[in-house]
Parts: structure tokens; sequence; C-alpha cells
């Protein structure tokens, strides 16, 4: 893990926070925001990328297929990016769950 990781999770973990102060909206709503935000951030990143190791420039159109960013251009690093923010909101919305019923988590 890296120092981005632990930015994303702290980014993360503000907007689930935040967006969870809205009328009507539960931390399981707000965290599924913050892990869609990183989702798409990610997969712009490996546009982009295809698109300038594809001789691209400003001002043209993109070379890159329909969803090419979804499937390429992954690796470790872009995982993690997005996949620790994930795990992050999700614990974060099953304790609060847990401690809103009465029950406390399960001890490691």
């Amino acid at each position: 893990m890296n120092m981005s990781h632990l930015e994303h999770v702290l980014i993360g973990l503000g907007i689930q926070l935040l967006l969870a102060l809205l009328p009507r909206v539960t931390l399981w709503v707000s965290g599924a925001l913050a892990v869609a935000m990183f989702l798409g951030h990610e997969i712009a990143q490996h546009e982009y990328r295809l698109a300038v190791a594809r001789g691209w420039e400003w001002g043209q159109t993109q070379p890159v297929g329909l969803f090419e960013g979804v499937y390429k251009g992954w690796h470790l690093d872009s995982i993690l990016d997005v996949l620790a923010p994930a795990l992050t909101c999700l614990l974060v919305a099953l304790i609060a769950t847990w401690r809103r019923r009465g029950r406390k988590p399960p001890s490691p």
C-alpha cells in the first residue's frame, strides 16, 4: 500500500460521512457514491493513458473504444486505488449498522 491508497481511503471516508449528513442518505448510499467516484476516476485515467499511448493529442478525438478503459490498463496500484476506499466505506457502513441495531461487531 502506498500513500495514494491512504489518501483515497481518507477522501472516500470524507465523502461518505459528508454525504451521510444529507437527509435520507444512508452510509451505504454515500459509501457507494464515494466508491463510484473513484472507479470512474480510474477508468478515465486508463482511457487517457491508452489514448496518449496511441498518439492522441489535445483537440483530437480520443482513439479509445467504448468501455476500453474498463477492461484495459488495470494493474495492482489502480485496483487498490478503488478497493481500499471500497473496503473502508463498507466497514464503516457495517459497523454503523451493527451499532444501530444494538449489536457489537464481531471481535477478531
